[in-house]
């Protein structure tokens, strides 16, 4: 009996080890390589191709927190929104794919989440090179849409990364100081209502990842993001 739980608890263990190696493998190429979700780009407008989005919606870009919000058009009705998060990119897809999936769009207004997987551990990106890739984004977007809204949504605490918090503090930081010099720029705090009063992420707004959120997570940023874009409305 002791043998075959010996053996068990050894498979598991070489299964969370391979599991863990293919993670920080695909995290590796995905930093490195801006073309790295183009099955996800081209599966966008293919689908674009065959039901073309009418031009005038509110556009959410971003990871894969924006792709797994999967009840965002309903959150945001009757405001027209647009899911366009792919993956797990990080803000140097976002710049290298702009001109196909914000762009063409004539979106009304853009809102980026972000920096979340650039900061994840193992990437080497900091605080400051966040920045600067938020920089080069709204500057891509304004090259074909000089007087369009780009809203940031800020970069989230999770169980997962607390490790990474204070870069991720520092750069939500930079961005929301830079974005207040510019009436056309907005930052949208949907960090905040993540945290408990101990200062922690809750627990109970996760899924078992302690990453993603679950349904009660995205209620609270549907609150935040829906006052935000109310507000931006009635500029």
């Amino acid at each position: 009996m002791i043998v075959r739980i010996s053996i068990g608890l050894a498979a598991v263990l070489a299964a969370a080890a391979l599991g863990f190696w293919l993670w920080l493998d695909h995290q590796s190429k995905a930093t490195w390589d801006p073309e790295f979700f183009e099955e996800a780009i081209r599966a966008f407008e293919e689908a674009d191709r065959e039901a073309p989005p009418a031009p005038g919606a509110i556009v959410f870009v971003g990871s894969s927190s924006i792709r797994m919000w999967r009840t965002l058009e309903a959150d945001m009705a009757p405001l027209r929104v647009l899911n366009r998060g792919f993956g797990g990119s990080q803000m140097s897809h976002a710049i290298h794919n702009v001109d196909r999936i914000v762009t063409p769009y004539q979106p009304s207004v853009v809102l980026v989440y972000e920096g979340d997987n650039d900061l994840a551990e193992g990437t080497g990106k900091t605080a400051e090179g966040v920045f600067a890739d938020w920089r080069v984004l709204v500057e891509r977007i304004r090259a074909r849409l000089p007087d369009v809204r780009i809203d940031f949504l800020a970069i989230k605490p999770s169980p997962l990364r607390w490790q990474r918090w204070p870069e991720m503090k520092r750069a939500n930081a930079m961005i929301e100081a830079f974005n207040a010099e510019d009436e056309r720029l907005g930052y949208v705090d949907v960090a905040s209502p993540l945290l408990g009063q101990d200062g922690l992420p809750r627990d109970s707004l996760y899924l078992i990842d302690g990453l993603h959120m679950n349904a009660e997570g995205y209620e609270a940023w549907t609150e935040v993001v829906r006052a935000h874009l109310q507000t931006d409305k009635e500029r």
